[in-house]
């Protein structure tokens, strides 16, 4: 195996570098407001072992709102980050950027193993300069899939040593391949795919067997004319070591999860919840879709929900050729791969594995994920398409001055591209905006804008696209409470009532005794608690206002925010003991809200039980020593117990 020069490393790290320096301006947009400045698993002050026991995302497991996404090394790497620099934008930007340097090196390695020097370094500076990869990098949560390559390519590599020179078996190195791709998981899901790979360069490109051979032994085999060969004994050993390991990993990976799927709804992923043949015909659609990402990324997006690829609904819609074309190139490619023993058929089969395997997770084709196409997800299966670009350089590099003249005009493209992109990434404005020149059919893109100049401030300009959304997505629960939402903030109350009430017309009716499980975004039962805010304004309609939070309740017994909104409605309303019951269950489910402990010592202020609002204005402080309102009125009521002492010591506390 050749190595790499370093004049080769700086090469590839200079190339990163000038494409994507600019992304160090870039603030914390889209997932990253969840993953980064929402989360607090990056907080020193939250211990270790969360990591380990919360999603991505920062949340609970065991929650039915988890997105059951389990990459405890990224988030550690946030962490990090967060412990050198804190919320400072451009420390996260800066190590996916350097990330990204590293798995170019590492596949520039790879390539060298069916590839010759040239054509495998065209192969990886495609790679660095390809714009697909402006989410996986630019987008700071794409580091899971930066992270999660760079110990998918160390497996690889560290597996393609897993055979002597005598051609026995050195267990050494698949040992380290299974830890590396134990590391690769945590990363990210999709890391356990490289053992499909490992398993294919054993076979096919390690032990040169064809697929022909293969059917003759095994027909030997069942006829009993020859038991297995000792070389074919050796790469299954190696082989069932491999996929033992893999099996143990899905399972602890199926435990942390708890045997739950997340929970997606029809407009993150609208195919997933259509009948069939739609449902197929669209899922098989999706694979020339982002075949043509790699072939022509002019137009990227960085949300492809909602509707934004219409569903295929009959077997005539024209966009099934498309599909025709993509499996029959595909059939062609592995055909001439299987059956051939040459050099090219094995760099051809390599190619393949790395674009297939890696993608199945997300390709919806077995199991339904949360969007429809994602080009973060092409990080790595992009690598088989550089492969293969790279390998048809080499076929035509006889034409010497046409081929360097397309692959430098290819790579002068693709950079250029690749810099301009990584602008759009600058705010969540810039992002959103750019993907409405590309779709305007997304109603959540019009929604995100919506959000970009609420946090400005300008509701005016951003009731025009909430509005906007509701007449893409009609049926979208979420832009009518956008458009109430900003309509309260520009005083129309009556306005935001009716938007609220749409809003709440295209929920799921609450059956009386059945728990709420119906597959809606749990934000979207905020309407319930929008509505009664908007509505117990008015002290006519208190009782209206309880039946919503009720009703709330009513559809999800857990929904905390219910509860703590009823506490204080309960509260004004002199229902002191029904109060203090919402609060308890609010407690029931979060006992580390200071604000909480706070409100049940209110209740028990006006319930004439000083020690037990004392008690519990200790426990607020426990938790907040800055909380003011609890130290304050501590310190009341330790004033008129006569503990002048202690009362002296908040109040001072309090004006400090």
């Amino acid at each position: 195996m050749a190595v790499v020069s370093w004049k080769e490393i700086l090469l590839l790290t200079g190339l990163v570098v000038g494409c994507y320096w600019n992304s160090l301006s870039c603030g914390f947009v889209f997932d990253d407001v969840s993953a980064i400045l929402d989360n607090k698993d990056l907080r020193p002050s939250t211990p270790l072992r969360n990591l380990f026991l919360n999603d991505f995302w920062g949340t609970p497991m065991a929650e039915e709102r988890s997105h059951k996404s389990y990459r405890p090394l990224t988030v550690f790497t946030f962490r990090l980050n967060y412990l050198f620099s804190e919320l400072s934008a451009a420390s996260y930007h800066l190590f996916n950027v350097v990330l990204h340097g590293v798995v170019c090196v590492l596949f520039l390695r790879v390539c060298r193993l069916f590839l010759d020097k040239t054509s495998s370094l065209v192969a990886a500076l495609l790679f660095a300069v390809h714009p697909i990869h402006t989410e996986a990098v630019t987008g700071v949560v794409g580091r899971a899939e930066l992270l999660s390559s760079i110990f998918l390519l160390a497996a690889f590599l560290a597996y393609t040593k897993s055979t002597g020179a005598d051609h026995s078996i050195v267990w050494a190195p698949i040992a380290l391949t299974v830890v590396l791709v134990a590391a690769a998981t945590l990363c990210k899901e999709q890391g356990i795919t490289v053992v499909g790979i490992c398993c294919v360069h054993e076979v096919f490109v390690a032990q040169g067997f064809t697929l022909p051979m293969l059917l003759d032994t095994l027909r030997q085999v069942l006829q009993g004319k020859d038991g297995f060969p000792y070389a074919v004994l050796q790469t299954l050993l190696k082989l069932i070591v491999l996929i033992i390991s893999t099996l143990l990993l899905v399972i602890i990976r199926v435990q942390v999860i708890q045997s739950q799927l997340p929970v997606f709804t029809r407009f993150d992923n609208p195919a997933a919840v259509s009948p069939t043949p739609t449902r197929q015909l669209t899922f098989n659609y999706l694979l020339p879709v982002n075949a043509w990402l790699l072939l022509n990324p002019s137009e990227l997006c960085c949300d492809w929900t909602m509707g934004t690829i219409p569903l295929v609904e009959s077997l005539l819609d024209l966009r099934n050729l498309a599909t025709l074309l993509f499996y029959s190139f595909l059939a062609l490619l592995a055909y001439h791969s299987l059956r051939y023993r040459h050099s090219s058929a094995k760099t051809v089969i390599m190619a393949l594995s790395l674009i297939v395997l890696p993608f199945i997770p997300a390709s919806n084709l077995f199991f339904p994920v949360g969007f429809v196409v994602a080009e973060r997800v092409l990080y790595v299966p992009s690598m088989g398409f550089c492969v293969l670009v790279a390998h048809g350089f080499k076929i035509v590099s006889h034409l010497k001055k046409i081929s360097w003249l397309m692959i430098g005009v290819l790579l002068t493209t693709h950079a250029v591209k690749t810099f301009n992109r990584n602008w759009d990434w600058e705010s969540e404005y810039t992002l959103f905006t750019s993907a409405l020149k590309v779709n305007k059919n997304n109603a959540k893109l019009w929604n995100n804008v919506g959000h970009a100049l609420e946090n400005q401030n300008n509701y005016a300009k951003a009731l025009r696209y909430f509005l906007q959304a509701t007449r893409v997505q009609p049926d979208d629960i979420g832009a009518h409470m956008n458009v109430g939402r900003t309509y309260k903030n520009l005083n129309k109350s009556k306005e935001a009532e009716d938007a609220y009430l749409v809003a709440k017309s295209l929920m799921p009716q609450v059956i009386p005794g059945k728990k709420y499980a119906t597959r809606v975004a749990p934000n979207h039962l905020n309407v319930y608690i929008n509505l009664a805010n908007l509505i117990r304004a008015n002290e006519s309609r208190l009782e209206e206002a309880d039946q919503l939070y009720r009703q709330a309740i009513s559809m999800r017994p857990d929904f905390k925010q219910a509860y703590i909104s009823r506490g204080e409605l309960l509260l004004k309303m002199n229902k002191l003991t029904e109060a203090r019951d919402a609060y308890l269950r609010a407690l029931e489910l979060d006992r580390t809200n200071a604000d909480l402990w706070y409100n049940l010592a209110i209740v028990n202020i006006e319930m004439k039980d000083p020690s037990e609002a004392l008690k519990n204005f200790n426990h607020a402080l426990e938790l907040n020593p800055r909380h003011k309102l609890a130290l304050f009125n501590s310190a009341l009521l330790m004033q008129e117990s006569g503990e002048l002492g202690p009362a002296r010591s908040c109040i001072e506390e309090v004006n400090s």
